[in-house]
């Protein structure tokens, strides 16, 4: 019998092969959609007023545990602005030249999200300082003594920046991100807001007790309270006994 990885597991934060489709799925687009009233609230004004002055936003630090939905907030600020977002991750950008390839090609107002950004290398992150603080990018052309500086100038850009290891960032990185989120594991009643919706997006009704079955299951993380959730529907579309869901999600998420 195969060994089960525990990174495998439902009640893992980590992602697993097919949640990258259902977190397209079932993600949020909107602040109003969002459930953490926290962050909304402090989000709504800081995006509200980059809007009233006509200004690109400044660039967001989000950091917490995997699966609270990092990347759904970036999404969201791209959509409450209306800006176009290139994603990318840290460990994808493997030389100052990748960097610069992603950096020229953004436009004015566009958003780049850097997921897994505490594993930038030293050298591609100092690269980053100058975009950020002055919008130009430094490139050396040439090796040795005929080597010289070249200066590029940048639309201005947001850099949106995720990690679940804070404490790996530099400080002078951390330093450089005008706005900071950490996000939180959810409270019991937040989470069945989550499966709710999700289930309604599903097309799954679900009971009452299912979805407080499912929550408290969860560990008080969306994408772990996602993947039960679609495996209770699953059970329960080949029992046939929907009205057995809270039971049945009871015997079969653990």
């Amino acid at each position: 019998m195969t060994k089960l990885d525990p990174k495998d597991r439902l009640v893992e934060g980590d992602f697993q092969t097919e949640d990258r489709q259902l977190d397209k799925q079932l993600r949020p687009r909107t602040l109003k959609e969002y459930v953490e009233q926290q962050i909304k609230d402090n989000l709504n004004i800081f995006l509200e007023a980059a809007k009233q002055r006509g200004e690109s936003i400044e660039h967001v630090l989000l950091y917490g545990p995997p699966g609270l939905g990092k990347t759904t907030l970036a999404y969201i600020i791209a959509n409450e602005v209306g800006a176009n977002i290139r994603v990318t991750s840290g460990p994808a950008i493997e030389r100052a030249g990748d960097l610069a390839a992603i950096l020229t090609n953004l436009e004015a107002g566009d958003i780049l999200f850097i997921d897994e950004i505490h594993r930038l290398n030293k050298v591609i992150e100092e690269v980053l300082y100058p975009a950020m603080e002055d919008f130009a990018l430094d490139l050396v052309i040439g090796k040795g003594p005929s080597a010289r500086t070249v200066r590029l100038d940048l639309p201005h850009f947001t850099l949106i920046g995720a990690t679940t290891r804070y404490h790996l960032l530099s400080g002078p990185l951390r330093n450089r991100f005008g706005v900071t989120y950490r996000l939180n594991f959810y409270e019991p009643k937040e989470m069945i807001q989550i499966i709710n919706r999700s289930a309604r997006l599903l097309g799954f009704p679900i009971a009452k007790d299912a979805a407080e079955a499912v929550a408290s299951r969860s560990r008080a993380t969306p994408r772990v309270a996602n993947r039960l959730l679609k495996r209770v529907r699953d059970f329960v579309q080949v029992k046939k006994q929907p009205n057995d869901a809270g039971r049945d999600a009871k015997e079969n998420i653990e």
